[in-house]
């Protein structure tokens, strides 16, 4: 097995709560501290262009409560374009984004969407920034991300979860294969290679087992065990989790 793998924590969901009420209740902030002590290795937010949870203000207020490195998850709009130059986060990483959808569904079409990512992509890394694309476990895929030159990759794995958690294991087993192809290509490619999506304490092991993948990033699921145990002692566990996986 490689070395530890990172976890990202997306501490979105504390702001969709906050959001629901209103108010500065539960506050990004102190999410933010308590990943930096529990484990975390870096920090996921989104800034929707409905900003239904992480706001504008957040961005700073989250940079200031932990030196861990942010990843930026936005759509490739001049809007998001002219706040991530300015914010200048660690990685940003580019997700498709739909307004009716209540999470990201899927993974970018970076091959039919190369013209239009392209200039974004090269601001962004001229401006200081790592560049992610948030792909399917996809050769074709993977191929366009090279090719526009993203330093990472994050493979989503929520079609890995929805099979397992269906009791599909044959289906589920095809789809950890993909991943893992793609996780190996990806390195022979100079891109490193990340994952995330829906990952649960039961699905998290055999992810985190493929030992070229260098992170993953989850977030819903900790922070609704958070309701029950905790956050610091959710992110606890899937920090244990992950790293007997690399045992």
């Amino acid at each position: 097995m490689s070395e530890r793998i990172r976890l990202g924590v997306n501490i979105d969901h504390v702001a969709t709560i906050r959001n629901a009420r209103g108010g500065l209740h539960p506050d990004p902030f102190r999410a933010a501290e308590i990943v930096s002590g529990a484990g975390g290795d870096g920090l996921t937010i989104h800034l929707r262009e409905d900003r239904r949870h992480i706001r504008d203000e957040d961005l700073q207020r989250v940079r200031d409560a932990s030196e861990l490195p942010i990843n930026l998850e936005m759509a490739a709009t001049p809007e998001m374009l002219d706040i991530a130059l300015r914010f200048k986060p660690e990685t940003a990483m580019f997700v498709p984004e739909k307004r009716e959808e209540r999470t990201t569904e899927g993974g970018l079409d970076a091959a039919r969407q190369h013209n239009h990512l392209a200039p974004f992509i090269r601001q962004l890394k001229d401006n200081g920034s790592k560049v992610s694309l948030f792909i399917e476990p996809d050769m074709v895929q993977l191929a366009a991300a090279h090719q526009l030159g993203a330093s990472i990759t994050e493979f989503h794995t929520g079609r890995f979860v929805e099979l397992c958690q269906a009791g599909e294991g044959a289906l589920a087993g095809e789809e950890l294969e993909r991943i893992r192809a793609c996780a190996e290509r990806a390195v022979e490619l100079g891109i490193e290679p990340q994952a995330g999506h829906g990952l649960t304490y039961d699905t998290v092991t055999p992810i985190a087992e493929i030992p070229e993948l260098t992170e993953l990033n989850i977030g819903h699921f900790i922070i609704g065990e958070a309701v029950f145990v905790g956050l610091e002692a959710a992110i606890r566990e899937m920090r244990r989790l992950m790293d007997e996986a690399r045992a």
